[in-house]
């Protein structure tokens, strides 16, 4: 039988998610790519809401996806709310209010569809799954600029502490009250908008477990240039970080980044690459590059799990295949290692 983990939002425990890793086996698995799978199932998202533009269009689609992850092995499932932003919207011509609806949609569609999936599943003697935890997703600043800076941190010398604040607190708010089991802050790309997410996160009280993840375009340092020392120095400080990592970055830059970070943090360290192409953020299409099939990315996740990280799974490009794959060498290895 697998793992039942009820988290409580009342008291910011700095070791909730640690406790649900440790029942998971020691390592748990994130979902993958959601856009792919979107598109895959005829979701036209070629908008700058990108898969955010479902929740007003085609939102079964989100929920068909969801399940996919569930049934594939997934621990964690995040929300389809990375570029779902209150102006992004409004510029939509929707209503303020509307668009709020549709941050807390985001929410309650993953955790229907973990709800739904857990319910069939406890039905089947021995089954190995999870209950899985909910983790809303909350893109940078420069995901909803969608002009491809989130994967160069350079938002402009108009852009400070201030107006990134201004930028997540209400879409943060919202997706508090929805209430997920965790905060996903994807693709950070400075230490500016870290800066951003840990202040904001003591400003309004949060008490959801949250994790700061970066993309990395030299497998070295942060999209700035910035050092993952500096970015980390800021995480370290926050009680409400649960988890920091890398997110949407190439497959052959994870090894050496989450030893970096094994020596600059004691926080959880999340990993869930892309699949190796490679993202034009100005032409908007994934370039050719040498892909990772599922079975090298399988052997490259034991190693990063060997290596220190305890959340893995996979970003754009990825699929439930991939997932499937991870779960069953993940928690094989687990098992047996237990």
């Amino acid at each position: 039988m697998g793992v039942i983990f009820e988290p409580t939002n009342n008291d910011n425990n700095p070791r909730l998610l640690e406790d649900f890793i440790e029942k998971a086996g020691g390592c748990a698995v994130i979902d993958g790519g959601f856009a792919t799978q979107l598109e895959l199932h005829g979701a036209s998202i070629k908008d700058p809401l990108w898969s955010a533009l479902c929740l007003i269009n085609n939102p079964h689609l989100i929920s068909k996806v969801h399940l996919e992850y569930l049934e594939a092995g997934a621990d964690i499932i995040v929300t389809s709310s990375y570029q779902a932003t209150l102006p992004g919207f409004i510029s939509r011509g929707l209503s303020l209010e509307h668009a709020e609806k549709l941050l807390e949609k985001s929410v309650k569609l993953a955790t229907d569809a973990r709800d739904v999936f857990w319910e069939s599943v406890n039905k089947i003697d021995d089954h190995t799954y999870n209950r899985a935890l909910v983790a809303a997703s909350i893109g940078s600043y420069g995901a909803y600029l969608a002009d491809g800076s989130e994967y160069s941190g350079n938002y402009g010398e108009n852009v400070d502490m201030s107006k990134l604040k201004d930028f997540h607190r209400r879409r943060l708010q919202v997706l508090v009250v929805a209430g997920p089991d965790l905060l996903a802050f994807e693709t950070i790309p400075n230490k500016l908008e870290t800066q951003a997410i840990v202040e904001l996160l003591e400003e309004e009280n949060v008490q959801i477990p949250s994790w700061i993840c970066y993309s990395s375009v030299d497998g070295v340092n942060a999209p700035s240039g910035e050092s993952f020392a500096d970015c980390l120095e800021v995480i370290n400080t926050s009680r409400r970080i649960a988890a920091v990592g890398i997110n949407c970055a190439p497959p052959q830059f994870v090894h050496s980044l989450v030893q970096k970070f094994k020596e600059l943090t004691e926080k959880v360290i999340v990993v869930y690459p892309n699949s190796g192409e490679i993202w034009d953020g100005i032409a908007k299409k994934w370039m050719p590059s040498k892909c990772f099939n599922d079975d090298k990315f399988k052997v490259l996740a034991t190693r990063w799990r060997d290596s220190g990280a305890k959340l893995i799974g996979g970003c754009c490009r990825t699929t439930p295949s991939t997932v499937r794959g991870l779960s069953k060498v993940l928690k094989k290895t687990s098992l047996t290692r237990n």
